[in-house]
């Protein structure tokens, strides 16, 4: 038997073709990437700074191995395979429905799932470049790297990941602006909203329904049409595509 919270979702699915996703950290977890802001026993045995600080743009100036460290250790998983929401997320845009997926994840799995059109507001773990010559390299060879990841020329190869202290990318931000703006459904899912300057995008949004999904409150709830408090895996994996 479907709960109404969750049959509301799926009339709101069935019902419009211009719908946005707006994802955090949530989608991933459930995937088996940790969240790096859940601090964990062996986080604190380990590092000597809290993640905030390790991943900011003067610490990785400062101290490029003790970065590459924590990064090769928490942020470089090659394991984790998209999950029910990733996996619907992609069907909902081959059926037409789903517009843009804008995340603030940096992994890949909304594009190992299918999805064409994902806006990544933080960039990804799969692009690096060269901080001299900007020749690219790939994941495997970040993660099989020692020390402080070097290119041919000499040069420190650098993540294409948004670090504190760093601007967003102006593109991606202004086409997560007019996907929103414009979108009939926005269904926010698996972020505490707590990370700005991608947080506050939300504000753009026009429609009459909002959807928020995470399992625990959210500064966007009261304003939410339609509040589901439990994983986003779960609550996706209970939805049906027509037509994908």
């Amino acid at each position: 038997m479907m709960e109404k919270e969750i049959e509301k979702l799926q009339e709101l699915i069935d019902t419009h073709s211009n719908i946005v996703f707006f994802g955090g950290a949530g989608v991933s977890t459930e995937s088996g990437i940790p969240d790096f802001r859940s601090v964990d026993g062996l986080y604190n045995q380990k590092y000597d700074y809290p993640p905030e600080t390790i991943l900011s743009h003067t610490f990785f100036m400062r101290k490029p191995e003790e970065f590459f460290r924590f990064y090769r250790d928490k942020m470089l998983c090659d394991t984790a395979k998209p999950n029910a929401a990733h996996q619907k997320l992609a069907m909902l845009e081959k059926a037409g429905k789903l517009k843009a997926v804008i995340t603030q994840n940096i992994d890949n799995l909304h594009q190992m799932a299918g999805s064409k059109k994902v806006l990544e507001l933080h960039g990804s773990v799969h692009r690096n470049y060269c901080m001299r010559c900007g020749k690219a390299y790939d994941f495997a060879y970040m993660k099989n790297a020692k020390g402080t990841p070097k290119c041919d020329c000499g040069g420190i190869v650098k993540p294409d990941v948004v670090l504190y202290e760093e601007a967003l990318n102006t593109q991606t931000l202004s086409e997560a602006v007019m996907a929103i703006s414009q979108a009939e459904v926005l269904i926010i899912g698996g972020t505490s909203l707590a990370v700005y300057p991608a947080a506050s995008l939300i504000d753009y949004y026009q429609g009459e329904h909002l959807v928020v999904i995470n399992k625990s409150p959210t500064p966007r709830d009261r304003y939410a049409n339609l509040l589901i408090q439990q994983p986003i895996g779960r609550v996706f994996s209970q939805i049906t595509v027509k037509g994908a």
